[in-house]
């Protein structure tokens, strides 16, 4: 496959910069990539690992001359890393990035895009519970979704070069407007996020009254609560500070069904608990056949495979 940019950045070098750098050089969509990690231990990694083909000692130097910037940093640290580096920005360069929530990325990084730089924001809706610049692996994004969140004004050839970007890592793309994004994303990541953060939660405050049985004893559910609620803490505060009025209303509507349930497991209410329960497990079906996840036991993921 031909590149499909002379020169990429990656600001930030975590799970998602390092399986981008990974699946780019797979495909060869880049003739170079810079990159750039605000701690001196993790740029130390990278260029130990050989990520990146260039190791930058600033934002602003991984993004002078570079065709695309990713912005791979948590939601809350992208206006300022947005600032560092507008002023060498090169025009015509495409800025985009990876952030979970897509209106406040907005608010915050638009405001310093320079006039005749692309603004283009991104969620590829991939990830593990690991992380870290040695956590990445090239097939991250096979038949993942990538989520491309146009502003109003993109240019459509900016648009359609970033989705052929993913799309030569092996992502699916759609695109959808920033509001959607989030509320969607409300309830397909970040409430079950909140719900997993808060049984882990529940179950550490019981662990300490039955001393280790909780974890001796975890079957799949909570086994799996426990794989989700191991995703970085930054990462996630800024998600839920950034995106609370869409995560706030999905909480909501959970409680609500949450009351129904209580009330039919202390009813007695048999049919109401088959009949939910029977709707619930078509989603699951669904997710299967959308090739989303398979349904093969798996007591214990792969390492660094997708979860």
């Amino acid at each position: 496959m031909s590149p499909v940019y002379d020169r990429v950045a990656l600001i930030g070098l975590g799970l998602i910069a390092s399986s981008m750098f990974w699946a780019i050089k797979r495909a060869g969509l880049a003739g170079e990539v810079t990159g750039f990690a605000r701690s001196e231990a993790t740029r130390d990694t990278a260029r130990r690992i050989g990520l990146c083909d260039r190791v930058c000692e600033s934002a602003a130097e991984a993004a002078e001359g570079a065709d695309l910037v990713v912005l791979c940093v948590p939601v809350g640290a992208m206006g300022q890393v947005a600032a560092e580096i507008g002023p060498v920005l090169k025009p015509g360069a495409t800025v985009s990035d990876v952030g979970s929530v897509k209106r406040a990325v907005i608010d915050a990084v638009g405001p310093h895009i320079p006039e005749g730089v692309h603004f283009v924001p991104a969620h590829p809706l991939a990830g593990t519970e690991h992380s870290g610049p040695e956590s990445g692996f090239a097939e991250l994004y096979d038949n993942r979704w990538c989520l491309l969140v146009p502003t109003e004004g993109s240019d459509p050839q900016a648009v359609a070069r970033l989705r052929a970007l993913w799309e030569g890592m092996g992502a699916n793309v759609e695109e959808m407007e920033a509001d959607h994004h989030d509320l969607v994303l409300a309830v397909t990541s970040h409430v079950p996020h909140a719900i997993a953060y808060t049984m882990v939660g529940v179950a550490d405050h019981l662990r300490r009254v039955t001393e280790s049985e909780v974890i001796k004893y975890s079957a799949a559910g909570f086994r799996d609560f426990t794989r989700i609620a191991a995703s970085d803490p930054t990462m996630w505060r800024d998600v839920f500070l950034n995106n609370r009025e869409a995560t706030l209303d999905i909480l909501g509507r959970f409680t609500e069904e949450l009351f129904m349930l209580q009330r039919a497991i202390r009813m007695g209410d048999e049919t109401y608990l088959f009949d939910y329960f029977t709707r619930t497990r078509a989603i699951r079906r669904g997710i299967i056949e959308a090739g989303q996840d398979t349904d093969a036991p798996d007591f214990g993921r792969v390492k660094g495979k997708p979860a």
